[in-house]
This record gives C-alpha cells, sequence and structure tokens, in this order.
C-alpha cells in the first residue's frame, strides 16, 4: 500500500474562548477589593488607559461611555450606578513622579555611600522597594529573643528547627522524635533547646497543646504547684465545662476553691500564647452593592467608591487621526492598545450591569427577607435566577461568588440568599437558611442549666410541620458554629 500526502479542506465550527471573553469572565467573578486592584494593574498595563482626574459635572456616579476608537457604545439604563466614565481630555503625565528616588539626587539616605547618576546607576544600587518591611510576627520575636542566649551552632539550628515548627497559636507541631530525626541531635539537646525556648516570651509558647501551655503560663507566674496546675494538667475537659461538682470530687476540694482557682485561670492565663503575634492579614469585607430602602421602595446601587474612572486617551486618539508620518508598526500598537481598553471599559460596564440585574432579581425572590429578616427566607437556586434574567447559570454563579450585599439585615454574601428547599406537609416549602435561624434562635433563649438536645431541637421543629432528622439539626449546628449540648450547659 502506497503512502502520499494529500491537502484537503475542512470547515469546522469551534466554541473559542478569546482573550477579551477571558478578560471579562475575570472581571465578573472579582469582588470589590480585587476589582480595584484589577483597574490599576490595567491602568499601568495599558498606556491607552487612563483614569480620568477631571472634575465630574454630574456627581451623581453614572456610566458615561462616549464613543471609542472603533465604535460608538449604546447609552446604558439609567437605573444602573456605575463607576467607569470614558470622556475626552488630555491629562499630561509628570515621569518624575515615577522616578525612584534611590537612583540619583534624592534626599536617599545611601547616596554618600553610591557615586551614580540617572543614566547609569550601578547593579547594586538600593531601590526603594529594598525598604518595603515586613510586620514582624511570632518567628522574627522568637529569634530576636534567642540571639541574646548563648546557644552554639547546633543548638541554634535545633532552636530554628523549633520555631519553624510553631502554628500561628504558637503550639508545637512536631514531637522530639521528629526533631531528632531531622536535626540530628540527640534527645538531650532538643529538650534543652526546647526548654529554652519555652522561657521565652510570651508565656506558654512551644507547648505541645493547650494544657501544658497553660502550666508553663502558671510555672512562670509561680504557681506550678497550685490547684490551678492540678485543674490544668489533669482535668481541663471539666474546666472546659466548668464542671465544678466533678472537679470537687476529683481533687478533693470545696467548690469556693475551686471556683478562684478557675477564675484566675480565665482571667490570667490564655490558651493560645502566639496569637497576639500572628501577621495574618485580615480579609476585609467591603460590598459590592447596597440595597437601601427610600421612601417605601428598595433602591439598589453598586459600590464605587474609590474605583478610578476610566477614559481612553486622548493623546493617542489625536495621534492616529492627525499624524500621517507614523510609522506602521507605531500604528498598529496604538490601535491594539486603543482596542484593549475599550473592550476593557466595555467588560467593566457588563459587570457592572450583570451584577445590578442579578441583584434586582434576589430582590424580587427574596422579598420578604428584606422586609422580615432571616428568618423569612425562601429557598432559591441559581437556575431561577437565571431565568429570571434570562442569563446562564454559570454567569449567575460567577456573579454570587464571593461578592457581598449591604442590606438593612446587615452584610450578606450573594450566595447565602440561595438556599434548598424543605418541604413542609400542606405548607410552602422553607429554605435552609430560615431553619438555621429558627436553630440559632432557639439555642439563644434556651435554659442555660438545661440546654436543648438535637433531638429536643428536631422535636420542637416538628411541632411547626418542619421534620428534619436529630444528624440534620447537628450538621447545621455545626455549620453555624455552635457547641454541642454538653458543652453550653452551666453547672448548677
Amino acid at each position: 500500500m502506497a503512502l502520499e500526502l494529500k491537502q484537503q479542506l475542512k470547515l469546522a465550527q469551534k466554541l473559542v474562548m478569546t482573550q477579551q471573553l477571558r478578560q471579562a469572565i475575570k472581571l465578573l467573578q472579582l469582588n470589590r477589593l480585587e476589582l480595584s486592584d484589577a483597574l490599576q494593574a490595567e491602568i499601568e498595563q495599558n498606556p491607552a488607559l487612563e483614569e480620568d482626574l477631571s472634575t465630574p459635572e454630574n456627581l451623581e456616579p453614572s456610566f458615561s461611555l462616549s464613543s471609542t476608537a472603533e465604535e460608538t457604545l449604546p447609552a446604558p439604563e439609567p437605573e444602573v450606578t456605575e463607576s467607569v466614565k470614558v470622556s475626552e481630555g488630555l491629562t499630561e503625565i509628570n515621569w518624575d513622579d515615577y522616578t525612584n528616588l534611590y537612583e540619583g539626587g534624592g534626599d536617599s539616605p545611601y547616596e554618600s555611600n553610591f557615586s551614580f547618576t540617572r543614566e547609569a546607576p550601578p547593579e547594586d544600587a538600593p531601590s526603594q522597594f529594598d525598604f518595603i518591611s515586613e510586620k514582624p510576627g511570632l518567628s522574627a520575636y522568637l529569634n530576636w529573643q534567642l540571639a541574646h542566649s548563648n546557644l552554639d551552632t547546633a543548638e541554634w539550628e535545633i532552636a530554628q528547627y523549633i520555631v519553624g515548627n510553631l502554628n500561628r497559636y504558637g503550639f508545637l507541631e512536631v514531637d522530639l522524635e521528629k526533631i531528632m530525626a531531622e536535626t540530628g541531635c540527640s534527645r538531650d539537646d532538643a529538650e534543652y533547646v526546647l526548654e529554652v525556648i519555652q522561657e521565652l516570651d510570651p508565656p506558654g509558647i512551644a507547648a505541645r497543646d493547650v494544657s501544658e501551655s497553660l502550666f508553663l503560663q502558671l510555672e512562670r507566674l509561680g504557681k506550678g504547684d497550685s490547684l490551678a496546675a492540678e485543674i490544668v494538667l489533669h482535668h481541663l475537659p471539666l474546666l472546659e465545662t466548668r464542671n465544678y461538682k466533678a472537679l470537687a470530687r476529683e481533687t478533693g476540694r470545696k467548690k469556693p476553691e475551686l471556683e478562684r482557682a478557675v477564675n484566675f485561670i480565665v482571667a490570667e492565663l490564655t490558651p493560645y500564647p502566639g496569637l497576639p503575634y500572628s501577621n495574618e492579614a485580615t480579609n476585609y469585607i467591603v460590598p459590592d452593592v447596597y440595597v437601601r430602602k427610600v421612601d417605601g421602595e428598595y433602591v439598589i446601587q453598586l459600590n464605587d467608591d474609590d474605583l478610578p474612572r476610566l477614559k481612553l486617551s486622548s493623546l493617542y486618539q489625536e495621534m492616529l487621526k492627525k499624524d500621517k508620518t507614523l510609522a506602521k508598526e507605531s500604528r498598529q500598537y496604538i490601535q491594539d492598545k486603543l482596542k484593549n481598553a475599550d473592550w476593557f471599559i466595555k467588560s467593566l460596564y457588563q459587570r457592572q450591569r450583570t451584577i445590578y440585574r442579578v441583584m434586582e432579581s434576589i430582590l424580587r425572590f427574596q422579598h420578604d427577607f428584606f422586609e422580615r429578616g432571616p428568618a423569612h427566607l425562601r429557598p432559591l437556586i441559581l437556575k431561577d435566577v437565571a431565568d429570571d434574567i434570562e442569563m446562564h447559570e454559570s454567569t449567575v454563579s460567577r456573579v454570587t461568588s464571593n461578592k457581598y450585599v449591604h442590606t438593612p439585615q446587615g452584610i450578606y454574601e450573594l450566595k447565602y440568599f440561595f438556599s434548598t428547599a424543605i418541604s413542609r406537609d400542606g405548607e410552602d416549602d422553607m429554605a435552609a437558611e430560615s431553619i438555621k435561624t429558627m436553630i440559632r434562635k432557639m439555642i439563644q433563649e434556651e435554659d442555660k442549666n438545661d440546654p436543648l438536645s438535637d433531638n429536643a431541637i428536631s422535636e420542637k421543629l416538628a411541632t411547626e410541620n418542619i421534620r428534619i432528622a436529630r444528624r440534620t439539626v447537628a450538621k447545621y449546628r455545626e455549620q453555624m458554629k455552635i457547641l454541642p449540648v454538653k458543652h453550653r450547659r452551666h453547672a448548677r
């Protein structure tokens, strides 16, 4: 059989995700804080996209999209509150504002150590980024103290391994055998270095568990032989539940004496000594949209605070129109940048409009929630909203992920309004979130000396025609981070 090469033409249809479509999807998934960072990054990367620093004639924020390099966008609907404006006008750029203060002639503290000019800086010249410091955390604080201890090289390596294996609470996550295996030291050396670290500040650091941490703190206070030390070492579960009757039976002490010891532990000791030194960043929640009640009607407003108003660069547009001597490559570069900037603004407009429409649909479905609170949340799924606004479920899912709304009832994630339905005999279905709210209210109003068990909660719900199993109650309680009945009971 002979082999030969042939050329064939074939027509086919494919669904291809262009770069512009990827950008639009990415913008749709960003929350309020991430969107602000994305806008600044795009302004820095695309010279044809600029921030409009002119004072708007109308202080009411709105979308005013003017014609771009290729086409004119349709005017937006008046009720949509947006945050980007494309307008004409040229803003002069002072490039001296962007120069490195440490690359010549500034007030650099290192100016006397380097002799260089802006044109030819040395490779090892410091940048302003070299002086950005990180907030010191627990490891830095312990290493600073260890620097004043008399540890040799081998002991210092052991200390670094121990410090590196402390979690954010200050507990040691490895045992002595692991320390010996990783550092090649003897048990005596590992125990010695661990004792050195446990004597550092904060008291209770490098303990293996809460019991040991509390005991180390008591030892530091000179109470290593006290009743409080006995309780934290041998009766910590009874301490957690404040079970004075069992503590009296186990220790042979009177209740007043036990109460004084427990009160001292609670007031003077901390179960997590390393937590105050944690340098983990706090994730702040900024609402993406506001729902306010004005004159008896709910008004939706997108959050555009501190978002820059964008415009196309008038300089680049004028160059395309008037500069006939512009090289072909340069003209193509400017056209591409203007096209990308135009598409970015369109994508941003579409993102804001989509969020508005999704929130408008949620408001229609969950009107009782906005009026009367979480107990009146209705069952809702993504398909309901998608059908209502004639969009795909995946688009609604992206819009509602990691975004928050400020309502008269509080701040909620958009995903909160979507809940599975719990059927009831002869009545309308009820949302799972509403049942969680009822369980939380029952627990808040229960008798603390005789709290409700999961089975008792299930039976109380059944009297209101809400039939869910005990394990479902337990699951909802754990999702709300509510302790089980034995930890909620107060001693008589």
